[in-house]
């Protein structure tokens, strides 16, 4: 237990997470500050990027194994199976209809790119390692819980239009598998297995060194995002989902972490697994209900997500996650 309040002290104090907490903190207090959105897409492109490169030069050092190919199809299932269990909590805890919680449902079975950058960042404060081809079950595990939210709606809806939305939508899994954020992920990753070391050393003073700055940058925009989303949707959070919001990424974490372990993962390894099904999508999920599910409400869902379980994540979740990972896994 100690262990774990260091960490998170420490996770606390780190520039990744004050200018997270500068850009909440100026929300809340309605100043001007903004990140101009040309300047915040440039940054999310350049994370996307770095993160996918090194990703595939890892795996290119590392070589296809069954591990690989194990996490992978882990990957898949935990997308796959982590929104029936999000959606049972939601109909349980809260006064969510069919359609809204199967939406925040989705959300959660897939991920949060950038709470997986966060937590390789705090792997390489710690001085872990971890595959490189975890990048690649990131990419697998944006579009499966999709899927199941319109299955959820389509099975337990009683509204004609909700379902004929879930099921109409044959070109949904397309756009969604083209989605920038992924193509851009995966393309990364397949030309740093391509390229390999030697690629890496061509331009590795472009994405190793400023990597930690370009994401303090990013997260204090995700700050100004998050307190204004929460500011706006106030009236939508009652203590059932704030609840439900923090203790859903501690069972999918749990869900990683036992999936890690079957498969054998480094310690590095187990806490991303972890930080994968534990964290919530703010990107290609709203995206994919504004589409499939125009009724659900995009005040519960992007709030719960963005403004609940990623500043969790951020600040105790990973901490939390790389302690029990020292302690049982690796």
């Amino acid at each position: 237990m100690e262990t774990i309040f260091s960490l998170a002290a420490e996770n606390l104090l780190s520039p990744i997470i004050l200018f997270f907490v500068l850009g909440l903190g100026a929300a809340f207090v309605r100043s001007d500050l903004s990140v101009p959105e040309a300047a915040a897409k440039t940054l999310s492109i350049y994370l996307l990027f770095a993160i996918g490169f090194k990703g595939g030069v890892s795996v290119s050092n590392h070589g296809v194994d069954s591990t690989l190919l194990l996490s992978v199809l882990a990957g898949l299932i935990l997308s796959f199976a982590i929104p029936f269990v999000a959606f049972g909590l939601l109909r349980t805890m809260t006064r969510l209809g069919t359609i809204d919680a199967a939406a925040v449902a989705g959300h959660y079975g897939s991920i949060s790119i950038v709470t997986f950058v966060a937590a390789t960042s705090v792997l390489q404060s710690q001085g872990l390692d971890s595959e490189g081809y975890l990048v690649a079950v990131a990419a697998v595990m944006e579009a499966p819980a999709i899927l199941s939210a319109l299955w959820l709606v389509a099975k337990f809806s009683g509204s004609k239009n909700a379902a004929e939305n879930a099921q109409g939508t044959k070109g949904l899994v397309r756009e969604i598998l083209l989605n920038g954020s992924i193509v851009l992920l995966v393309g990364s990753f397949v030309i740093g297995f391509l390229s390999g070391p030697k690629g890496l050393a061509d331009i590795e003073s472009f994405i190793v060194a400023p990597f930690k700055g370009v994401l303090c940058l990013f997260l204090l925009d995700m700050g100004l995002v998050a307190g204004r989303g929460l500011r706006s949707s106030a009236h939508h959070m009652r203590p059932g989902l704030i609840l439900f919001g923090v203790l859903m990424p501690l069972i999918g974490a749990v869900a990683g972490f036992v999936a890690a372990s079957l498969i054998g993962l480094s310690v590095g390894g187990t806490v991303l697994l972890m930080t994968l099904s534990a964290s919530a999508s703010y990107i290609a999920v709203p995206a994919a209900m504004r589409v499939a599910l125009p009724e659900a409400n995009p005040s519960i869902y992007l709030t719960m997500s963005l403004g609940i379980t990623f500043p969790f994540n951020l600040t105790l979740g990973i901490p939390l996650y790389l302690s029990i990972a020292q302690a049982f896994g690796g």
